[in-house]
């Protein structure tokens, strides 16, 4: 039975997939539209989907574009692993927040974040769970902060990048600001947040407010968490049709920042190909046009869409330590899926130089392929001495896309 747009959560859910989809599936308009969404995916049929990731369930419903973070600033409860996902209550989009206080063996969810701007059925998507390791302005070190982009389903569609912020272990949240607001139409996606090397907090996101391009990366910067200023382009291609989309920032031992992220276009091998680029400040990324390099094995195999990347020590002592990536899917140099799709992640213990090499990822979702569900923008956290990595990845489940969650060595 094919599935209808009345059958997902909300409509608004699928146009989490812009940066991807919109590529895949024909030329890009400059700027998107809520009828696009549901055009994305509209025949999968969930009586031929089966769930097939392993792992645990984080949630029996609908828990997309997962994010995890392990509590290093808040005193007695450092340690303890929260973990956010969307999901819906009828046609309201909500922030679900989970935490562990057994190093990912369970989860129970402790918090919800409800934005009026995505209730309704105005939008919900893409959202981001970030927790501060420094003071800025009058909010201290260990405040929690979650961000989204809300509004892309409303009528008259100005959507923003919405930050709340939570004082007690993400138990409750409260609106704190808009790192970015569309003036026009466009869609402002995947907020992801960093510290640069001057204190600022740092708003990482995908742009599609540009007429001259049909997506950018951008970034804005503030001091106190309220008053967003300096936008400015971090990956801009000359191409207008590129679109570079899920920007991830960590920054590494020796002080460079590393940033991942997928550039989609409309065809050939390379649609959506994870690439990534470093700043020596974490504010300025160099040329925009600069579309960075792409982490590859030695035999050439590499990640298409959806990266996300972790920093963790090496029991070694190696100081430099391993970067950690995955994404959707694993493809080899000629671009045909490769053996380990779905269940591989890439390592790097040169920052980023040289080739990777590939451990197994803790959960396995062996029918990843392009499409907003499977394995999409799957979190990592690896353990504090670096000999684990938890990770949460969704697939199907019927037409249900869930969470699925799991710890495996590295």
């Amino acid at each position: 039975m094919t599935r209808s747009p009345a059958s997902w959560p909300t409509r608004a859910v699928l146009f989490c997939v812009c940066a991807l989809l919109a590529a895949l599936l024909g030329p890009p308009a400059a700027t998107a539209t809520p009828a696009a969404a549901p055009g994305a995916d509209p025949t999968l049929s969930a009586d031929a989907v089966e769930p097939t990731a392993t792992g645990t369930p984080l949630r029996n419903d609908t828990g997309l574009y997962p994010r995890a973070i392990r509590l290093a600033h808040n005193g007695e409860a450092n340690g303890r692993i929260l973990a956010s996902v969307v999901t819906f209550d009828g046609n309201n989009g909500l922030g679900a927040i989970h935490e562990s206080t057994d190093d990912g063996a369970t989860f129970q969810q402790v918090g919800a974040v409800a934005d009026p701007e995505s209730a309704a059925g105005q939008g919900l998507c893409c959202a981001t769970l970030y927790e501060l390791p420094r003071q800025v302005g009058d909010l201290p070190a260990g405040t929690l902060l979650w961000a989204s982009s809300a509004g892309q389903d409303e009528a008259d569609r100005r959507m923003a990048l919405r930050v709340w912020v939570s004082h007690d272990v993400g138990r409750t949240w409260s609106y704190l600001s808009a790192c970015a607001t569309a003036t026009g139409t466009g869609g402002l996606w995947e907020p992801e947040f960093s510290i640069a090397a001057d204190g600022a907090l740092v708003c990482h996101y995908a742009d599609e407010t540009d007429p001259g391009h049909s997506q950018k990366l951008s970034a804005a910067r503030s001091y106190d968490g309220i008053t967003w200023t300096d936008h400015h382009d971090t990956v801009a291609s000359g191409w207008s049709e590129d679109r570079p989309g899920m920007p991830m920032v960590r920054q590494l031992p020796n002080g460079t920042y590393f940033m991942s992220y997928e550039i989609c276009n409309p065809g050939g091998q390379y649609q959506c190909v994870v690439h990534y680029r470093t700043s020596a400040d974490g504010w300025n990324w160099g040329d925009p046009a600069h579309l960075g390099y792409r982490p590859e094995t030695a035999d050439g195999r590499y990640f298409r869409a959806t990266p996300t990347i972790a920093w963790a020590p090496s029991p070694d002592g190696n100081p430099d330590g391993r970067i950690l990536l995955i994404g959707q899917m694993l493809l080899n140099a000629d671009g045909s899926t490769a053996a380990g799709n779905g269940n591989t992640i890439l390592v790097n213990e040169a920052n980023g130089a040289g080739p990777w090499r590939d451990i197994p990822s803790p959960v396995a979702v062996p029918g990843a392929t392009v499409n907003f569900c499977p394995n999409y923008s799957s979190p990592l956290l690896p353990s504090t001495d670096g000999t684990r990595v938890l990770e949460i990845a969704t697939d199907w489940d019927g037409d249900v896309c869930k969470p699925y969650y799991a710890t495996g060595l590295i």
